[in-house]
């Protein structure tokens, strides 16, 4: 059996919100925006990725694992997900995977390095920064974790710090 922190997602085209929040919470996920179900399933199986769903036709071919969403409200989406795979959600893993390009970021030693691509604001408040090797985009602890946080609670999705 695959451990949880080793999930890696497939996630189809009807469910890209769902497919940015896994990056959010640092897990490996391509978002298929295409709808071709051959490609998908032959793409879960060359990986070993877990094809995450709304299609009900889908959800009956061979594929690695999939599993059918059954709620349209990302809550309950986000719910259904830790109640199948028993995923964890750290806080400190947050945002350590670009939620555009789902590669690892790196954390900057330097944060003079984006005095420039930040808002000087954010640059005077905030001592910790990382950054996408890939695309630059760059993530900092901002208060939006906090609202990230509570929202999850409220959805009763548990956090460990770790």
């Amino acid at each position: 059996m695959v451990q949880k922190e080793e999930y890696r997602f497939l996630v189809d085209f009807m469910l890209g919100r769902l497919a940015r929040w896994l990056r959010i919470f640092s897990y490996d996920t391509v978002y298929a925006n295409e709808q071709n179900r051959a490609t998908l399933l032959l793409q879960s199986l060359q990986e070993n990725r877990v094809i995450i769903t709304r299609d009900h036709r889908l959800s009956q071919k061979r594929a690695w694992k999939l599993i059918l969403i059954k709620s349209d409200h990302l809550g309950e989406q986000l719910q259904q997900l830790v109640e199948e795979t028993n995923i964890s959600i750290s806080r400190e893993r947050l945002f350590t995977r670009c939620t555009i390009c789902n590669v690892s970021t790196e954390k900057l030693l330097n944060k003079k390095e984006i005095m420039d691509s930040v808002p000087e604001y954010v640059y005077q408040t905030q001592g910790e920064f990382s950054r996408c090797p890939q695309c630059g985009r760059i993530y900092w602890p901002g208060t939006h974790w906090e609202l990230l946080l509570r929202d999850l609670g409220k959805a009763g999705i548990k956090v460990s710090e770790k």
